[in-house]
């Protein structure tokens, strides 16, 4: 996220931005914090820090906690898996797939925070995906609305989360976020076929993102974008480091 906070709170119409003195950032990593626009207590826009990861859903950590009591349980270690359960490490899921389940009913896991109160706009300049199905060295490929790195969204959600993140730091009360993703448009399903993010590109996308609508009434924003709407502008770096002109 390249340009200046001022600028993405601006065209995103927040008010206010809770850490606006923090520089522009050439990379952003999952579970570290970055800028998002969210609808305040009192209903105008505000920026905020928050984490990278959603929280993990419910099945994966009882199994993950099932596979950790049965290693303590073969070494005669005794355990309350209640306990064990609840510090089981969520590192977070980065990004909202699926939404629908194979009944076509909205996703359970993900329901909670499909509605207003928890959608978000993510700003970023330009995002990277691994090549994974081109020349398949897994280097980043670097994509923009054009080679000048606008101001763009990502449609967002988040959710205050309480959890074990890594082990070292313990339990930690946060404010976590993710993306949504779709199906893949070239320029990136060459290298990237599994998915892309969703990307509101127009004031009228965003105010519907963050309005009042129902789930029902905003996710057919969740649809990839036309064919060559974006541009490669780098390839091969960890990180996007040409700052736009």
């Amino acid at each position: 996220m390249m340009k200046a906070r001022a600028e993405a709170a601006r065209l995103a119409q927040a008010m206010s931005d809770r850490n606006n003195n923090q520089p522009s950032m050439s990379g952003i990593y999952p579970d570290y914090p970055a800028p998002v626009i969210v609808t305040g207590d009192d209903g105008s826009r505000e920026m905020r820090d928050m984490r990278w990861g959603m929280p993990t859903s419910k099945q994966a950590l009882f199994k993950a906690a099932t596979e950790r009591a049965d290693k303590l349980r073969s070494k005669g270690t005794e355990f309350d898996f209640t306990e064990l359960l609840k510090l089981e490490p969520d590192k977070g899921t980065t990004n909202v797939r699926n939404t629908t389940n194979a009944q076509g009913k909205t996703n359970a896991h993900w329901r909670p925070w499909l509605g207003a109160a928890n959608r978000c706009l993510v700003p970023f300049t330009s995002f990277a995906e691994p090549d994974q199905d081109h020349e398949r060295t897994r280097k980043n490929v670097w994509f923009a609305l054009d080679e000048t790195r606008p101001l763009a969204f990502f449609a967002g959600v988040w959710t205050p989360h309480a959890c074990v993140r890594m082990k070292s730091k313990g339990w930690e009360e946060i404010e976590a976020y993710g993306f949504l993703t779709t199906d893949s448009a070239e320029p990136v399903k060459t290298y990237h076929s599994k998915a892309m993010p969703v990307i509101l590109t127009t004031k009228a996308e965003r105010d519907l993102w963050m309005s009042g609508a129902p789930w029902e009434g905003v996710k057919h924003l969740q649809r990839p974008l036309s064919a060559g709407t974006l541009k490669i502008v780098a390839t091969g770096t960890s990180q996007d480091q040409i700052a736009p002109a």
